[in-house]
């Protein structure tokens, strides 16, 4: 965050004709700019709501700048996992979130930083927006010990405050998710808990019986399903036999938003908190979003769409595309003001992916480390930590 802000206060020192330093001053002044715009959004489907979220969003230009600050690092960051991954540096499991960054974005923006999150295994991008560096990130990917997870997580496995991961296992996080709200409820601390999963596992049993506690104490979560169209190599089509995710919750209130517009993405999840917060109990909030790379780094990603649709989708609906033209043409931001944030995202990645090189491994008396909240309670046959067990017969 302090990051972003130095960028913006650069930007705004720029164009304010104030000279820091050996900056070049260019004529345009803060005030040459839109300070504010409001633009129509898709309407959002709506499942036993009489009315859903709004169809116009309100964005400020200081609000838009972050925006595209958080998704531009989330997409340079990704890319770089890809190449330090196929540079074998990253090894194992890495799911990448290149073209979902929209809804990351779009989530954080609506909910507080007091409030919970947990998401499945594709999960580099809430770890950044729930505020953990790029360094710490690219660091656990790396498996070094300055990682965020002390390089033990791994790609998965990457928590910070009020964000309880990256899980491995399907759908698992869902009725962690109900019981994350379920505390908020108990403590009375009005916090909401977004539980997030994808398309694949929208089929799963946990999910219903997470809906139907949730349902039957009026939980405050909201169940936040990222549709990005494929579960693996699975079309939404071939897997399910709806395909209206946000119908699911069956009794439960569901709404679909347009997951590739931050706008749509911010407005929804702010409409689904107050609906939580209101004591209404859960709502189910579909986002139909895209992810351009595979499944995971094992997946090419074009054996089961083809290399034109993963283009269409890019030329059409990039959210990062369509927030830049939108400042663009309401004169809320410059060209220039753009690249200035580009070349500083792409030098923190590339600082990043250097620590992330260098840093150490943790080390091998450390492997055993941080399993226990204290001292081992007791003394279990097979479960002490360097026990070497023997034959006995």
């Amino acid at each position: 965050m302090k990051n972003m802000l130095t960028i913006l206060s650069n930007a705004l020192c720029r164009i304010t004709g104030r000279n820091v330093g050996t900056r070049v001053v260019v004529s345009r002044s803060y005030a040459d700019f839109t300070p504010k715009a409001t633009f129509d959004i898709k309407k959002c489907d709506v499942h036993r709501l009489e009315e859903g979220p709004p169809v116009k969003a309100e964005l400020t230009r200081e609000q838009g700048l972050q925006y595209y600050h958080i998704m531009q690092t989330v997409r340079r960051m990704e890319l770089k996992a890809d190449q330090l991954y196929k540079q074998k540096i990253i090894r194992g499991f890495c799911h990448l979130y290149d073209g979902q960054e929209a809804c990351a974005a779009g989530i954080e923006a609506a909910i507080n930083p007091s409030d919970h999150l947990i998401t499945a295994y594709r999960a580099h991008g809430y770890t950044y927006t729930r505020g953990v560096p790029i360094k710490e990130i690219l660091a656990e990917l790396t498996g070094r010990k300055g990682g965020v997870a002390k390089g033990k997580g791994g790609s998965m496995h990457m928590y910070a405050p009020n964000f309880y991961g990256g899980n491995g296992i399907v759908g698992a996080q869902v009725p962690l998710g109900a019981g994350i709200a379920l505390a908020c409820q108990y403590q009375g601390n009005n916090q909401v808990c977004a539980a997030l999963y994808g398309d694949g596992a929208a089929n799963q049993g946990q999910l219903f019986e997470s809906f139907n506690m949730a349902a039957l104490w009026k939980l405050p979560c909201i169940f936040i399903c990222e549709n990005n169209k494929y579960g693996m190599g699975t079309s939404v089509e071939r897997a399910s036999a709806s395909t209206d995710y946000y119908k699911r919750g069956d009794y439960i209130p569901g709404i679909r938003v347009d997951g590739m517009d931050v706008l749509c993405v911010r407005e929804a999840t702010k409409f689904a908190a107050d609906h939580c917060r209101a004591g209404k109990g859960p709502i189910v909030m579909e986002l139909q979003t895209y992810r351009y790379h595979g499944h995971s780094m094992s997946d090419p990603g074009v054996s089961y769409r083809t290399r034109e649709e993963i283009q269409e989708v890019r030329s059409k609906s990039d959210p990062i595309t369509m927030l830049k033209e939108r400042m663009l043409s309401n004169n809320m931001a410059s060209v220039e003001e753009f690249k200035e944030i580009d070349v500083a995202i792409r030098k923190e990645v590339e600082e990043a992916a250097q620590f992330a090189t260098s840093d150490p491994e943790p080390p091998l008396e450390e492997l055993c480390n941080h399993i226990f909240s204290n001292d081992v309670p007791l003394e279990v046959r097979g479960t002490h930590r360097w026990s070497t067990l023997k034959s006995v017969s």
